[in-house]
């Protein structure tokens, strides 16, 4: 909440409704908390974090803006321990801890996904039997937000969306799917939205035998969706692993409506990852916003139209790192509504990434995947910046996890461990690896001609690499270290890029 607005004094009645909305708690948390921070961030004279009597706190990114002329010494000791980055890493870490402890977990962290104590639930695509034109749109909804929380609890391993969704529309077998996935239990279950109420039903399947554990029928106002969700989630939870407790969701209509709108923009950009789509997103997005303004789902949506036009089409705003600089507010906007949603974090890490802060989109990472375990795209695009800054192996890993939790992932994981392979030097097992896509798009054909170069195979570079331009004219050598330079930076790595770049036949 301070991090987010930075140099601005921050009451304590909204410090009080922002950190514990659906908790009583006393001043005394309030104090224990500003004094952790201070404590976490070296600032002993609290010139970095201030208290202004009876007006509440304020976080000075820049120390010397601290108002007490008393406090110089600890000024100048303040101002050589932390630069504005190091001061927003150490919030961003903070942050992350203070995750792990609400959740009972730590940051997320490379262990096996497979444990003969840890019960491995699928959630299976919700059936809509909705007519509206959200048809679709809130069944995902319901068995996302149960994958996304059992997986935080950090006792259950869950399947990926990717992997246990492939089974919409199909006939159910239960110990197929559970041999296909590898899982203990299967959740499978309905939604039906008519007018202003709401019907889901749910039931717990044993898919060893196809057994029936659980199962029950939920008639709600649509506003009662979040608590819902929840419901189903606290039962799961005490059927196959330990009881969940936590305040219910805050849940009403317009936050419903916003959600849905979200989920119709996520849809068109992940159908047609073009400018049009960026544009339908976009426009789902505003009536998001328009829906909900204190959600923040619509904000999320914005700051991904907003980073895919500065890294891609340069449609929004003339100036790519002014389009960058958009999607940052509209992502800090979404953290401040929504902090424990993994979406939120998740697109600020990229924008970091994008801006070549690597420190900052490695801390906002892990507490996105901390957030959210189930989600390997998460982990995947994480590992990216790892690479980027020369931690190759710590990438792999990352890959692999996400290859564990999600048995039926997209080719482009295998595009990304081409990848870490390349930079491992092991050109061979990376040109095995992007051989697995069951299609390599055009885009994948720069990666695909980097390692036929690295393996010295000039001619099949040279094909490689034709494709590429095909969809990219005028890429060169120069437009590439231009656009890499922020971010590329481990040791040698740009340069040997670029050298294979020239052998595959780019242009200067």
């Amino acid at each position: 909440m301070l991090a987010a607005r930075p140099g601005e004094i921050v009451s304590k009645d909204a410090l009080m409704q922002a950190v514990w909305p659906d908790t009583f708690v006393t001043d005394d948390s309030l104090t224990q908390c500003i004094a952790d921070i201070r404590r976490a961030l070296g600032d002993h004279e609290h010139v970095i974090v201030e208290t202004l009597p009876k007006r509440g706190y304020r976080l000075n990114a820049d120390p010397s803006d601290a108002a007490d002329p008393n406090a110089a010494a600890g000024t100048e000791r303040a101002k050589t321990r932390f630069s504005r980055r190091g001061f927003i890493l150490a919030a961003i870490v903070l942050v992350a801890a203070a995750i792990g402890t609400y959740y009972g977990a730590q940051i997320w962290r490379a262990t096996p996904v497979r444990s003969s104590d840890m019960p491995r639930i699928a959630i299976l695509a919700f059936d809509d039997m909705s007519a509206g034109a959200d048809k679709g749109y809130l069944s995902d909804a319901v068995a996302e937000g149960i994958i996304t929380e059992l997986a935080r609890s950090k006792t259950y391993a869950v399947i990926a969306r990717n992997s246990s969704f492939r089974y919409r529309d199909q006939p159910i077998d239960i110990r197929q799917i559970g041999d296909e996935l590898g899982v203990d239990y299967l959740l499978e279950g309905s939604q039906q939205k008519i007018g202003g109420r709401l019907k889901v039903t749910a039931q717990l399947l044993n898919a060893h035998d196809g057994s029936h554990v659980w199962a029950n029928t939920y008639n709600r106002e649509i506003g009662d969706f979040f608590v819902v969700q929840e419901e189903i989630i606290r039962t799961l939870a005490d059927r196959v692993g330990s009881s969940i407790e936590r305040p219910l969701p805050k849940s009403d209509a317009a936050q419903v409506s916003a959600l849905s709108y979200y989920l119709m923009g996520r849809a068109e950009i992940v159908e047609d990852f073009s400018a049009a789509g960026n544009e339908l997103l976009q426009q789902f997005s505003l009536k998001a916003i328009e829906a909900d303004p204190n959600s923040q789902f619509g904000y999320i949506g914005m700051a991904w139209t907003y980073r895919n036009d500065a890294v891609f089409w340069h449609k929004q705003e003339n100036n790519p790192d002014e389009a960058l600089k958009r999607a940052a507010e509209y992502a800090d906007k979404a953290i401040l509504l929504g902090p424990y949603d993994a979406d939120s974090h998740h697109i600020r890490a990229q924008i970091h990434s994008e801006a070549g802060e690597m420190e900052l989109a490695l801390a906002r990472f892990d507490v996105a995947i901390a957030l959210n375990p189930s989600d390997p795209n998460i982990l995947v695009h994480s590992a990216g910046v790892l690479l980027d800054v020369g931690r190759t192996d710590e990438a792999i890993g990352r890959i692999e996890q996400a290859k564990g939790i999600d048995p039926f992932y997209p080719d482009w994981f295998n595009w990304q461990m081409g990848w870490a392979l390349y930079e491992k030097n092991d050109c061979g097992a990376a040109l095995t690896a992007m051989r697995k896509m069951s299609r390599i798009p055009s885009g994948a054909h720069r990666m695909l001609a980097g390692i036929h170069a690295c393996l010295g195979n000039q001619p099949e570079a040279k094909k490689a690499l034709a494709v590429f331009l095909q969809d990219s004219p005028g890429d060169s050598i120069s437009k590439q270290r231009k656009q890499w330079e922020k971010t590329y930076l481990a040791p040698g790595a740009l340069d040997r890029w670029l050298e294979h770049m020239r052998f595959a036949g780019l242009p200067e």
